[in-house]
């Protein structure tokens, strides 16, 4: 909006000639979702509280957790809120990827909502069940892989890590990748988000080292040097980018050990959602693996947790996700949550040192 409205000014006064920097834009898109967050948090709480939005413990979890009963969840709503003002405010209206990906963040908060909402209305953890929520994130996913397919005519091949000269070609089964990719994502942050900010700096963590990739994938110069696919207007999502960790960095404030405010699914699914759809336009869906590497830790414990038991009867971890295996085992909280996150820097590290090694 700004951009559309201020930056056709810079032919009377040079100063509005910042507008077309998306690095400009980027760091006034964090700062003013960061803001909204900061001054809003503590009356949305208040509101959630008041409107018994609060969070309720499943049984079968770790002991300790049952004092966080009663506290407030759906923070995530104002994640999302923050996001978009800031996204619509800085963001430029002719770039598709920040409008389909912020498509998606919505849709997918959408769906988390009302998980959410049945939840609380039937207050227990039990919301819409495990397969309703897989068909309705598959389902968003899905239109809009065809659509980037069909429609975009988006690059169907794959950038694989630390090897240049390997870009294997999907063709027509880019559209199951993406909705793998996409609801993987999805699933993973809200896996991840069973403690006190422990998917919050992972996903900040993410979203800034993707809103660099984006920023070099949307110029040309810089993609042909670092021999990254180049995409026309992807540098935009650097200014989402920015959104989503300005936001995330105002929710941590009140979501930091003992929490204040929960995510809730309408924050997790999203973010995850958001998250895919990122590396998909940024051509590195494969690379998601290592920025988000505690998310598929989170995930695979799950995975090979459910599988073990069926197949042999027994458990691999004494509960899982991963973070409550650790807890199990007598780490504090907190240990838990800052170990997590040093590992997700140190992902990013690696995944951003792929780029001169490919």
């Amino acid at each position: 909006m700004l951009f559309e409205w201020l930056y056709p000014l810079h032919a009377e006064h040079i100063i509005f000639n910042v507008f077309r920097y998306i690095t400009f834009r980027t760091f006034g898109s964090l700062v003013t979702a960061l803001a909204i967050y900061l001054f809003l948090g503590r009356y949305f709480i208040a509101r959630l509280r008041n409107w018994q939005m609060t969070q309720y413990i499943r049984d079968e979890g770790p002991q300790s957790h049952q004092t966080k009963t009663g506290t407030p969840t759906m923070g995530g709503i104002l994640i999302l809120i923050s996001i978009t003002i800031s996204t619509i405010l800085w963001g430029n209206f002719s770039s598709i990827p920040t409008w389909c990906t912020l498509g998606v963040l919505l849709l997918y908060g959408a769906i988390g909502l009302w998980d959410d909402l049945t939840k609380v209305r039937g207050k227990n953890n039990q919301g819409l069940t495990g397969r309703m929520k897989l068909i309705l994130q598959v389902l968003t996913a899905a239109g809009f892989a065809i659509w980037l397919w069909r429609g975009m005519h988006i690059d169907t091949s794959l950038s694989v890590p630390f090897i240049k000269t390997f870009r294997p070609e999907l063709g027509a089964w880019y559209v199951l990748f993406a909705i793998l990719v996409v609801v993987g994502a999805s699933n993973a942050v809200n896996l991840t988000d069973g403690l006190d900010g422990l998917a919050t700096m992972p996903s900040i963590v993410a979203f800034a080292t993707y809103a660099f990739l984006a920023y070099a994938a949307g110029h040309s110069l810089i993609a042909e040097y670092l021999q990254i696919p180049h995409l026309a207007g992807g540098g935009e999502l650097a200014v989402f980018c920015g959104a989503v960790v300005g936001a995330g960095i105002g929710f941590l404030w009140y979501n930091a050990y003992p929490a204040e405010v929960f995510m809730g699914d309408v924050g997790s699914l999203a973010l995850g959602g958001a998250l895919g759809m990122v590396s998909i336009f940024t051509k590195n869906e494969l690379l998601l693996m290592i920025i988000g590497g505690i998310f598929v830790l989170e995930a695979l414990s799950v995975i090979t947790q459910v599988i073990s038991f069926k197949l042999t009867g027994r458990r691999i971890f004494r509960m899982a996700p991963l973070h409550h295996h650790f807890e199990l085992k007598g780490w504090a909280e907190p240990k838990v949550i800052v170990r997590f996150w040093i590992i997700s820097f140190i992902l990013a590290m690696v995944a951003l040192s792929t780029l001169k090694l490919r």
